[in-house]
This record gives C-alpha cells, structure tokens and sequence, in this order.
C-alpha cells in the first residue's frame, strides 16, 4: 500500500561554527514533526559538508554541554535529484551500493549560519527545482550579513543601529581612519562577525585598549566584521511566519530577553543555560507599543523579501523601536525564543513545524 504521508528531507548540521546548534534543533524537529503527516528523511552534513544519511533518532541530538551533538561521517552519501524533472533522493552505502529513498515532497532545512542559512543551499534546491522550507535565496543572503542587513532595511525606512563595516585591508598600516569610525560610534560598541549567528565571535567593547582583541575575534569567523553602536533599552524579539489561506504575514507575540549577570545574551547563555539570562514572554508592551512592533517586523520581512519564518531583534531605547538583527533561521530548539513567542500565540511546537512546511508545499 502507498503511503500517504508527505515525504520530508530534513537537513541539518553544516560547515559553520553553529553546526552543533542546528543539530539540537533537529534534535527537537525530529522528536516533533507530525509522524502521521510526514515521513522523515534526516539528511545530516558534515562539518566538511558532506550529506550523509542520518539517525531518525531525536535523542542523539540532545544539546549537552559536556558533548556537543555532531554529524559524524558514517560513509553513505545522500544524492539529490540530478534535474528539476525528478524528486527523487537516492544514497549511496559506504560498500557502493545506492538505494532509492523515493521522491522528496518537500525540504526543511534547519541550517545556522554560513553554507546553510545564508542562500547557498537554497541556491541548490532552487537549482534542482525542490520546494524548502524559509526564505528564497536573496533574503537568506542578506538576512545572514548584518551589513547588507542594515543597509537594506535603512534604505526602506526602518531604524538600525549606527555601524562601520571593516574588512582586514582597514587595519593595515595607519588605522587612525578605523579608531576614528569607530570613536564617532561612542562606546560601549558591540564587535561582531557579519557572516555568523549565535553570537559567535561577538564582544561588547567598553574602550578602545579592548577593540584590538574584539577585532581579532570577529575576524576569526568572517572577512568583514562589524562594529555597531551599543544600544540602552529593552531587548525584544519577535517571531514572524509567512502568510497562509490568503492571510497576511503573521507576527507572534513578543518576548523580552532581559540580561542581569552577562555582558550581553552570549553563545553560552542562548544555548548552555548559562546563568544571567532570563526569557520572558509575553514582554509587558503597551497596545500601542506591541502594534507598532509589529508593523516594524512586517515592514522588516518584507524588505528583504521574506518568505516562510524569521525572528526580528529590536530594542526599545527612548527614541524608540530599533532592529538590530533578522534571523532568517531563527534558533528553533524547543525552548528557543521563536517557538516560545508562537507557542504563547496559540501554535505549538509541532504545529508550528506542520505550518511552516504546509507553507513550502
């Protein structure tokens, strides 16, 4: 008897300094997804990027600090289709033979960072004609550089944080121009890679006998860094999916990240349970604060030509609502901000994953 379940290819891990997190996300998508909608076929890479044929088994994705969660290469190697005229998955075992895993209805790719998030891999399913979950390529490529990022939705009116983009060449020789720049920001200033995500590589800079160090950092995981403006107000996130049945885009509810033992919400404190950190949500906004939020976050998707999911950063200083990231593949762990915000707006967890792959389809 043919099955009559969608065929999902969940994919996951990648070439990124974030790799460990998208595998704990498929850890909870995995543990999650509607088994009487769907049937899984988890596609694991490598972190030299080879796709692998993966566990359909949540718990080796379980997100210990004392051992981060890894694709490891088991020798198989998954083969998408060849043309757009197929669907059709295949692997190939490590004795060279190659197994048929049927056509593919639809992907989920739930990728952090570079090689994943940021266009490259939906260029591939673009190319071989596959429905995927999220943002097309063009926003997943300036939704994962902060600088284009901030250009783009500069020139459409919405508000960001000053910044300087630098590159290596700007260090070289006399680097008065770049402290200069930098200076006119005043301080405190946040050094962050443009290309990572998970505050990788991301120092809060109190003076400038500290900004030599926090470059370095920065310059470890990208060629391009910025250096932004440090921001006095309430830190706000919001979840945004894309419009269904003829709707509009849809924004959650709002959670507050309110920081009370850190610098600032670091790597270990989204992700380790790190103390210091507490998530709140709903945040406690006035009606006409929450409204204004969420024409900011739509008029925000929509400048990048958003499509499927994201999760808007803002704060609230005294001047207002300012963005300070789109997440255009937000951490979608169980307890991550962006299920919580729509669990808190009526749609649970594995509801959620069915919406956002009804959506591809």
């Amino acid at each position: 008897m043919t099955d009559p379940r969608a065929r999902v290819a969940v994919v996951f891990g990648g070439r990124s300094s974030e790799h460990a997190i998208s595998c704990a996300t498929a850890g909870g998508v995995l543990a999650a997804i509607d088994r009487a909608r769907y049937e899984v076929i988890p596609v694991g890479v490598t972190r030299d990027g080879a796709f692998v044929l993966e566990r359909d088994d949540p718990a080796v994705f379980g997100l210990d600090p004392e051992a981060l969660p890894e694709v490891r290469d088991d020798g198989t190697r998954v083969r998408w289709p060849e043309s757009a005229s197929s669907r059709e998955l295949t692997v190939r075992r490590p004795d060279g033979s190659t197994q048929s895993l049927g056509d593919v209805d639809v992907v989920l790719p739930i990728l952090h960072g570079p090689f994943g998030e940021d266009g490259t891999i939906q260029g591939l399913f673009e190319l071989v004609g596959l429905p995927y979950v999220g943002n097309g390529v063009l926003a997943s490529a300036l939704g994962m550089d902060k600088h284009f990022t901030k250009t783009v939705l500069e020139a459409a009116g919405v508000p960001v944080a000053p910044w300087v983009a630098l590159t290596e060449a700007d260090r070289r020789g006399d680097d008065t121009w770049l402290r200069r720049r930098v200076a006119g920001l005043g301080y405190p200033v946040f050094v962050k890679p443009a290309r990572a995500g998970s505050s990788v590589g991301v120092t809060k800079v109190d003076g400038p006998d500290a900004l030599d160090a926090a470059l370095d950092t920065a310059f470890a995981e990208d060629s391009r860094v910025l250096v932004e403006r440090g921001l006095e107000g309430r830190e706000l996130e919001v979840g945004v999916l894309g419009a269904r049945g003829g709707g509009g885009v849809r924004v959650s509810a709002v959670g507050e990240v309110i920081v009370t033992g850190r610098p600032f919400y670091d790597f270990a404190a989204k992700y380790l349970d790190a103390p210091g950190v507490d998530l709140v949500c709903p945040a406690e906004l006035g009606d006409g604060e929450r409204m204004d939020l969420e024409r900011l976050a739509v008029r925000a998707f929509e400048a990048i030509d958003g499509r499927g999911l994201a999760r808007i950063d803002v704060f609230l200083t005294g001047e207002g609502f300012v963005v300070n990231e789109i997440n255009t593949m937000p951490g979608f762990t169980p307890i991550s901000m962006f299920p919580r915000c729509w669990q808190e707006s009526g749609l649970a967890y594995p509801d959620l994953i069915t919406d956002l792959i009804e959506q591809a389809r």
